[in-house]
This record gives structure tokens, sequence and C-alpha cells, in this order.
């Protein structure tokens, strides 16, 4: 891990740049892969699911007859069985806790009716379908089935269509599957890529158009998403993982330690971040970091993350910290110091906090409630995690009454001449 210190103003923003030079995947990609993206979905537009086949032997080592895209009932039942037990127990109890979170989201549709009748109000309701991305390869993700398909249903979408690349004995791995059937998935397809993505935003022959695209995966689903959001609606734009621990000098390096190789671990592009005043607390996290890296199965992965994108920061003090944090904007924010909620209260960028020693970002990635489809790449400055609310729609209601269109009239009428549009002014004479 790269060591830096803030000794003055010009120092802090010579590490706010070094820290945040790599952050977000998808700026940082090269024109190559994009044209790459563009001709997997030109390709899938027009010529459907047989461009979907010949991409899925191409990329995924795995040839399918467009007839064997879906996952059929009897093939979900299979995988729930091979399940162990008391893993089902665990995501069942997961589901439901962030089944009750996101409840709490949504808003009610409301009507206001003034005394001469007139009526304004909102309409709140959830979109027709939505698509979710699971991505396989180097990991599988029932949580990621958790996180994007229980929102949508709880915000009330008919047909969430899941699809996940065919990463596992040429299918999608029972865990996943048994996770989507918990969740409420109404069909499940195993192609992956941006050939999937392209699926989802334009139709084919047996896969149907979504009116939303959730859920992470690697830097040509990122390209996917991003060209066509003006065809359906995206989540974000999601980046390689990242976390920032700001810690004192009470911190136990031991558990700050394995925050960063928690993150680390996900792809060799994650960024792991500890902000601190104590340079003691630094040297101990650094030797905790090699001696936990040891024991994991991943460390090839964590060695070249924590190479490239893994710093122990030195900073004046905790307000330093608390500054250089909300600049970075990160996914995931650890608090571990005396006092965290004094931290908290300072804190304008993050997508999610955990606050305290004994807070992982392991809770808020499968357990707790909150969703883990947070802003990356400093997106956390004006982004927000995904909810319920992101697969419903507000629709505006108004109905006036004669009485108060005479009332208004007459400011509405200048407004329009001002705009120089007569037809709207005469839209309110002819009601006169």
């Amino acid at each position: 891990m790269t060591i830096l210190e803030v000794n003055d103003d010009s120092t802090f923003q010579n590490v706010a740049a070094r820290v945040c030079a790599n952050a977000g995947a998808t700026e940082a990609s090269g024109e190559n892969k994009l044209e790459s993206v563009r001709t997997i979905l030109d390709a899938v537009r027009k010529r459907g699911d047989e461009a979907v086949a010949e991409f899925t032997e191409r990329f995924d080592g795995v040839k399918l007859a467009p007839d064997q895209f879906e996952v059929t009932n009897d093939e979900i039942d299979r995988a729930v069985a091979q399940v162990d037990p008391l893993l089902m127990q665990s995501l069942e109890r997961a589901h439901a806790n962030i089944q009750a979170y996101h409840a709490k989201h949504l808003r009610a549709s409301w009507e206001e009716v003034a005394p001469d009748g007139t009526l304004l109000g909102q309409r709140i309701t959830p979109i027709e379908t939505a698509g979710v991305y699971v991505p396989g390869g180097k990991a599988f993700y029932p949580s990621s089935v958790l996180m994007n398909v229980v929102p949508a249903r709880v915000a009330g979408v008919s047909d969430v269509i899941m699809v996940s690349p065919p990463s596992y004995e040429g299918s999608i791995h029972p865990v996943v599957l048994a996770a989507a059937r918990l969740a409420g998935a109404t069909r499940i397809f195993r192609i992956g890529g941006a050939q999937a993505i392209a699926t989802l935003a334009y139709g084919t022959q047996r896969i149907p158009a979504v009116c939303k695209i959730t859920g992470p995966g690697n830097t040509y689903v990122a390209l996917a998403k991003r060209l066509v959001s003006g065809t359906c609606d995206i989540d974000t734009e999601a980046g390689p993982s990242e976390v920032v621990v700001i810690a004192d000098d009470a911190a136990d390096p031991r558990f700050v330690a394995a925050e960063l190789l928690a993150q680390a671990e996900h792809d060799e592009e994650a960024r792991a971040i500890l902000l601190t005043p104590s340079r003691d607390l630094i040297a101990r996290v650094e030797a905790e970091v090699a001696k936990q890296a040891a024991g994991l199965p991943r460390k090839a992965i964590i060695d070249r993350a924590l190479e490239g994108q893994g710093f122990l920061v030195k900073v004046r003090d905790l307000d330093d910290a608390i500054r250089l944090s909300n600049w970075i904007a990160p996914e995931h924010l650890s608090i571990q110091t005396r006092d965290p909620r004094a931290v908290l209260d300072k804190i304008t960028n993050a997508g999610a906090v955990m606050l305290g020693a004994y807070t992982s970002v392991a809770m808020g990635d499968y357990f707790a409630g909150p969703n883990h489809i947070l802003p990356t790449g400093r997106r956390a400055r004006y982004a927000s995690p995904l909810t319920a609310e992101d697969f419903r729609k507000v629709t505006s209601v108004i109905s006036y009454s004669y009485e108060r269109l005479m009332t208004d009239a007459a400011d509405i009428r200048r407004l329009a001449e001002a705009e120089q549009l007569t037809a709207h002014a005469n839209a309110l004479e002819v009601r006169l």
C-alpha cells in the first residue's frame, strides 16, 4: 500500500488528486472498449437472439441455442435442492431484513382539493418491468440478487427479468438461482456481458425489453448501461468497489486492516483507503494487512488492488480526514473513532456509512437491510443508494374548477404572452 501524508493545504490537494486519480471505471475505459460495446449493442438490436448466442459462445465459451437462454422452473427447483439448508435460512433472514428496510422508503400518492374544487396531486406507480444484471465469473453473488430484485418487488414491479452469465458449468450458480426465486424474479436468463444489457434494453424474440436496468458488472456492462440509458433507465454506472476508513489512535488495527482487505478482494481495481492522524496506527495497520492477507484465498487479487489503489494517509487531524473523505465521496465509509457520531455529523458525501468498530461493511453488503448497490467513483456527491423508490414513477395530477380558472387566467395569460406562446394564451381564452 502507498503511504501519503497531509502536512498543509497544498499537500491536501495533492493527496486528494492522488487517491481519486482512477475513480470511476467507465471514465477510465478506452475508446476501443466503447466501440466494442457499441458493436455488440448494434448487433443485438438488429439480429436479436442470433447475435446473443454468438456473443455468449465467443465471450463465455458456452454454446446455447436461443431456446436454451431461459432457466426453467425445473432447473431452479434442482438448484434450490442443492443449497445448504443453513445457507438458505441465512438468505431468508437477509431477504426479510432487506424487504423491511426498503418498505420504509415508499411514498404514498396524494391529492389536495381546494374549497373551489381545484385538485392538485401526485400518483406514484411502479414501473412495469425491471431488468436485473447479476455478475458472475470471478465469484457468485446471491447478495446482488436480493439487493436488486427485492426493492423492485417491494415497489410493486410486476415483471422482474434477471440475467447472469453462464459461468457455472454452462449455467448460473445454484445459490444465485435460489436467491432469485426467494426474491421474486419472474424470469431468469443465462446470458451476461454487454449482450445481456442489450437484450434488456431493446428486447429480442425471446427476451422482453424492460423499463429500467439495475445491477453491477464489469467495464463492458457499465459502458453498455451508459449507452442504452437513452432507451431505458439505469441505476448508475458502477465502478470498482471502494472503502474509506476514518480512524484515530483508539482504533483496533485488526479491524481497520480487515475492512481494507474486504474491499480489495473484489477485484484488482478496488480502492481501499485509510485516513488517520495516527502515524502509529498506519504502521500497525500495514503490518496487519500483510498478516491477514497471507491466509486469504484471493491474495493475488488483493495484492494487485492494494498495490494500485491502496492508500494509508496520515492527516493532521480528524477534520482533515473528514474533509478528505467528503472529497473522495466513497462508496463505503467506515468510521472507527472514539466518537463515531461526531464524525458522522460532518460527513456530507458517502454511499453508506458504517459506524463504530463492530460495524463491518460486510453487514451492509449482505444482511442489515440497506442496499449495497451504491454510488462509486465520487458519485456519492450527487447520487444515492438503490431504493424501492427507484422502481416507481410520479405522475402529476391537476384538475381546475371554472372558478379557479377565472382567478388565475390573467396571470397565466401574461406568462404565456411573455414567452410569445399565443396558442397557450388562446387555450385559456376559449375556456373563458
